[in-house]
């Protein structure tokens, strides 16, 4: 009997520790704001997702194989919480992440899946708006008329993430198969320095698009003086002759606690050739907002931004009516935020 209790007791303790190797996390955002947006003499109010970060369900998980080796795996949905739908891309349930890799504390990780691309994790890494709601600073950047789906995230990749004991580098270099679809065969790479207040990194990205390749590539930077953080990017994109050339800086001045106040001004030149297209033109956006932070997974926040199309360019602020070409696009809202 005493045999029995001890065999049980030593097998209960084997799988707890077997069990304690593997974790599983349910996290996400959810993310609403009221807002009036005006384009062209027209003015939509609405309550619209996504206002401040992009709402979201996910799963991740890792399982600790020994000696610095992890299995890991992550799945995320895109949540559309003012209608309570899965997001505008209605094609796929895991649109912002599905992706399953090997990791090593030493080697660095190996990533199979659909996840953002090496060269927009630069692009959103210097704004102080992330790339989400009327501050989306991803509207500057045009495809000029290629067939080019991978400016944000793309599928079918294998990717390289170095490891995190370099010193401050870090860096991604991947590949994505287009399985015979037009504008999805591309490869990226990023490289990046963080070492206390500097944080400075540069991406490109090549994807092969009707017959010819899109081409973006952008450098961003920012330091943090301590009254404020400074960032700003230089980038550009190209397709056959069509060119278009990006720089945005801006600025966040922490306050009491999380909160902070946040700017960020953009600007996009196109050529000749590109302004021959139709849609593109230069483009600037203008954001200023306010981000209250109640706790550290709540916020509310404020914030107001305007476009300014000239040309052929006829971008909206996210949610705003149609805008005509050469036209403005404004909006202001107020939301809240929670992270868990």
């Amino acid at each position: 009997m005493k045999k029995s209790i001890l065999l049980g007791a030593v097998l209960a303790s084997l799988a707890g520790a077997a069990a304690a190797q593997s974790t599983v996390t349910a996290f996400g955002v959810v993310d609403l704001a009221m807002r009036q947006a005006k384009s062209s003499g027209k003015t939509l109010n609405l309550l619209a997702t996504d206002g401040n970060s992009s709402s979201r369900l996910g799963f991740r998980g890792t399982e600790d194989l020994g000696d610095g080796l992890k299995a890991n795996f992550w799945i995320e949905a895109a949540l559309a919480a003012d209608v309570g739908t899965q997001g505008s891309d209605t094609a796929r349930f895991w649109s912002r992440r599905a992706t399953v890799s090997l990791s090593d504390s030493k080697l660095g990780e190996i990533r199979l899946g659909r996840h953002k691309t090496a060269a927009r994790l630069v692009i959103d890494g210097f704004t102080p708006f992330e790339t989400a709601g009327i501050a989306d600073i991803s509207k500057v950047y045009s495809l000029l008329g290629s067939a080019a789906d991978t400016l944000n995230r793309a599928d079918n990749q294998v990717a390289y993430n170095l490891p995190d004991n370099l010193g401050g580098l870090y860096g991604t270099l991947e590949v994505g198969a287009g399985e015979g679809t037009d504008g999805k065969k591309y490869k990226s790479a990023r490289l990046g320095y963080k070492d206390g207040a500097l944080n400075i990194a540069g991406g490109l990205a090549d994807t092969d698009a009707k017959a010819s390749s899109y081409k973006l590539n952008v450098i961003g930077a920012s330091y943090n003086f301590g009254p404020a953080t400074v960032q700003a990017t230089v980038g550009n994109t190209k397709f056959n002759a069509a060119k278009q050339s990006i720089y945005t800086v801006g600025v966040i001045v922490p306050v009491v606690g999380d909160s902070s106040f946040r700017a960020h001004y953009a600007s996009s030149n196109a050529n000749a050739a590109a302004e021959a297209l139709s849609g593109v033109g230069d483009i600037k956006l203008l954001t200023l907002g306010y981000v209250h932070a109640v706790s550290k997974r709540t916020a509310l926040y404020m914030t107001v931004a305007e476009i300014k199309n000239s040309g052929k360019s006829a971008v909206a602020i996210a949610g705003s009516p149609t805008v005509t070409a050469g036209q403005k696009s404004s909006a202001f809202d107020v939301g809240l935020r929670h992270s868990y």
